[in-house]
């Protein structure tokens, strides 16, 4: 993808919007991509559901979930879950989002941590079988890759990450350490999806090769961030940066 230039004279909020959206109540998850919802209007509808995790503590059957409409006849499911309405927080579950959010805010220079670039890239091949999400260059030969990472698991408003083993997440850990030197950075950024977090911390009891490959790359020298969000049904903004507990 074309590399986007970082602007820093952009005023005003960095939200995205959310596409108008419906409500309805969750009946059941099922094959990972999959949803039953009951609309308001008493029909009950399959919805595509964009979140290839286990999804703990954010797909409890009879809470209300908010869903966008797509009219694309090659669709075989026009809804898409994006929202649900847990006891103490919005959760968006679309891991489309954290990208999209994180490249809005880095373009617009308002990320403290990620300041002092020109552009950023996303999607940018490293290595033979390797992604990074995006790249951020200049000035001169200055990098840095940032890998984005989904969290939707919050317990004694601890936000914890993966909510299931992750091997893939493991060697997106071990590519970022490789990357590490006197030009480049890397950068894991947690993007907690929720507003009830406090702090965050690797999920140990239920990855606990992930939990140790953090704390190796972390020693590596690859710069560990954690966010939350601004969340409601109209909109979406990173909200704090949140204490990371190794």
């Amino acid at each position: 993808m074309n590399a986007i230039p970082i602007r820093k004279d952009l005023p005003g909020p960095h939200d995205l919007k959310w596409p108008p959206l419906i409500t309805g109540t969750l009946i059941r998850r099922y094959k990972r991509f999959l949803a039953d919802i009951a609309l308001e209007d008493g029909r009950q509808v399959t919805a595509h559901c964009p979140n290839t995790g286990s999804m703990q503590a954010c797909s409890e059957p009879g809470r209300r979930v908010y869903l966008s409409v797509h009219d694309n006849p090659k669709r075989k499911y026009p809804y898409t879950w994006e929202l649900i309405d847990m006891p103490d927080s919005l959760v968006g579950v679309n891991t489309l989002v954290p990208n999209r959010l994180v490249k809005h805010a880095v373009s617009r220079d308002v990320i403290p941590q990620l300041r002092g670039y020109e552009t950023v890239r996303s999607e940018v091949r490293v290595g033979a079988n390797s992604r990074m999400d995006l790249m951020l260059s200049g000035p001169g030969a200055s990098r840095c890759y940032v890998e984005i990472k989904n969290c939707t698991l919050v317990r004694e408003r601890i936000a914890l990450f993966p909510d299931a083993v992750t091997a893939r997440g493991l060697k997106h850990l071990q590519e970022l350490a490789r990357h590490v030197g006197p030009q480049t950075r890397s950068v894991i950024f947690i993007f907690v999806q929720r507003m009830d977090a406090h702090a965050f911390e690797p999920a140990e009891a239920i990855d606990p090769a992930y939990g140790r490959g953090l704390r190796r790359a972390v020693a590596a020298g690859v710069e560990l961030m954690a966010y939350d969000v601004r969340i409601d049904p109209e909109k979406i903004g990173l909200g704090r940066s949140l204490p990371c507990r190794l």
